[in-house]
């Protein structure tokens, strides 16, 4: 292999360590179907770059990325993006040394990183077995806990997509396909200082602090801010906030800021209670939770309004429970007049809270009888409309085509030997009548394929849910028509605004959507072992 070149396992590239073998010299890397018997594994060898495990999730400070992957492109011929970080204000920028300290290493108006290839003194063997690609942490996470009741130390990892990462002895899940990932990486990358007089080489993780603000897409965060090494051997740059200006971040965000205050104030507990019950999502790469639609959209807080703000001073503090614990705090927009439990959403055990059941009034509940579990008793469903919580929404109910050349793109990647698609068919429904496999048949030797719960959508990506009955629409066209916009399980956004607007307060809603769960403050909680 030539010296820098990108790290290749039978034709895909190993996103999780580009940014650490992108660089390397003489590094090797192998994807094998089968692992080595147990007595050819001389020492266990570590799965990732190791990063410091992030402190507990608080209400004084979630560490939330604002961006990540930083840096991997990084060495030989390949230069990554700089990273550019400007005051919001006249005070400037002061860069510490872990620690902090007195003394910064750097301060001004902005402060601009590039990033540099350091070899290491001595090559580190890395191994683990893979399991995924996985459409949502949730599934990614439950093929975790499978391993781990095995007494298996698993890891949820996001390279690129959701990825569990176990040791290379661990022996295999029934029915869960794994391989074993081996790289030899033989540099880090570092982030470089820029300045007048050229670059300076720094180990992190580094703390910055904005005392007027960090300009940042448009908009302007708080801080105090920190760059650090992740376990990909890239870097992402973090805000330390406070968890009720966290929430100011993203309420505006998940529901309309015109919404009634009921709806405003249950969203509000939804996303504290969300984000302390998902604070482990990026254990692995030492902080808490991400900033995008992988997480809970989070940006400028100064776009909260007063009615947001009143929302979450309203609630200050509060959280759903479930026996001591937060609940898997999950919300959408529609729920197309039928809630979704929570394993025909995500590969999950199911919770108490989360059930299918109509979502309507009492004309509604007698007319939608559950379980839907064929395409007669669905498309029943998506002909009625009145009675139904949130039918105003614009997807309360959709239709969308595809073609057959439309669908053989959508699963080249997963199936690239499909074919031609002749076929689509619903194989199982689960009692909302939310599709579990959908089977894509083709004339090629790898059909048929069959997506299963939110692989469905992730491949599909223009249907709005899996709430739907597809037909045929010609020749080489299939209809698809559907009800909602999301995975339909916990509060229906929509449905909430129209409880509030029916006089219901936050806590009927919360109880709706949530069946025999309980608000409380969030001292209250059961404190993580």
């Amino acid at each position: 292999m030539t010296r820098f070149s990108s790290v290749v396992m039978k034709g895909w590239i190993a996103p999780a360590l580009v940014a650490v073998t992108a660089f390397t010299g003489g590094c090797r890397a192998q994807d094998l179907a089968v692992p080595p018997a147990a007595e050819e594994i001389s020492l266990q060898r570590p799965t990732h770059r190791q990063v410091p495990k992030p402190p507990a999730a608080t209400a004084q400070a979630l560490w939330v990325a604002l961006a990540d992957h930083l840096g991997q492109a990084a060495g030989g011929d390949h230069s990554a993006a700089l990273l550019t970080l400007r005051s919001a204000g006249a005070a400037p920028l002061r860069l510490l040394a872990p620690g902090g300290g007195s003394k910064p290493l750097a301060t001004g108006a902005s402060l601009r990183f590039s990033w540099r290839a350091v070899p290491l003194a001595k090559p580190v063997e890395l191994a683990r077995q893979v399991a995924g690609p996985f459409a949502s942490f949730e599934s990614a996470d439950r093929v975790a806990q499978r391993w781990r009741a095995q007494g298996v130390e698993a890891l949820v990892a996001h390279p690129k997509d959701w990825q569990v990462w176990a040791p290379e002895s661990a022996a295999p899940l029934p029915n869960v396909p794994t391989r074993l990932w081996t790289a030899t990486v033989q540099a880090t990358v570092q982030p470089v200082l820029e300045g007048p007089k050229g670059g300076r080489t720094l180990k992190g993780p580094l703390l910055i602090e904005a005392p007027d603000g960090l300009r940042w897409k448009g908009g302007v965060m708080r801080g105090p801010f920190r760059l650090q090494a992740d376990a990909y051997g890239s870097w992402t740059l973090l805000e330390q906030v406070p968890l009720e200006r966290y929430l100011e971040g993203v309420v505006p965000h998940e529901i309309g800021a015109g919404s009634p205050a009921a709806a405003l104030q249950a969203q509000a507990v939804l996303a504290r209670t969300w984000a302390l019950a998902n604070s482990h999502r990026f254990a692995v790469d030492g902080y808490h939770l991400c900033s995008d639609t992988q997480c809970q959209v989070y940006s400028d807080p100064r776009q909260a309004g007063p009615a947001v703000r009143q929302a979450i001073q309203a609630t200050a503090g509060q959280v759903l429970q479930w026996q001591g614990s937060p609940i898997s705090a999950v919300y959408h927009a529609s729920n197309g007049g039928v809630m979704a439990g929570a394993t025909e959403a995500w590969a999950m055990e199911p919770a108490p809270y989360l059930r299918a059941q109509a979502d309507g009034d009492q004309s509604w509940r007698g007319a939608v009888v559950l379980p839907l579990q064929n395409d007669a008793a669905v498309e029943a469903l998506l002909n009625k409309r009145q009675g139904a919580y949130g039918a105003g929404h614009p997807r309360f109910r959709w239709s969308r085509t595809y073609s057959a050349s439309q669908l053989q793109a959508a699963l080249a990647t997963q199936t690239p030997r499909l074919g031609v698609v002749k076929a689509v068919s619903v194989l199982e429904r689960g009692p909302s009548g939310r599709v579990l496999a959908l089977q894509i048949k083709g004339d090629g030797p790898g059909s048929p394929q069959v997506l299963r719960l939110d692989g469905i959508r992730r491949t599909l990506r223009r249907l709005p849910s899996t709430l739907f009955v597809v037909k045929p629409a010609g020749a080489g066209l299939w209809r698809f028509q559907g009800g909602g916009f999301g995975h339909g399980a916990g509060l229906s956004q929509a449905g909430a605004i129209d409880l509030a607007r029916r006089g219901q307060s936050v806590e009927q809603i919360l109880r709706h959507y949530y069946p025999g769960t309980t608000l409380v403050p969030v001292s209250a909680l059961r404190q993580a072992p």
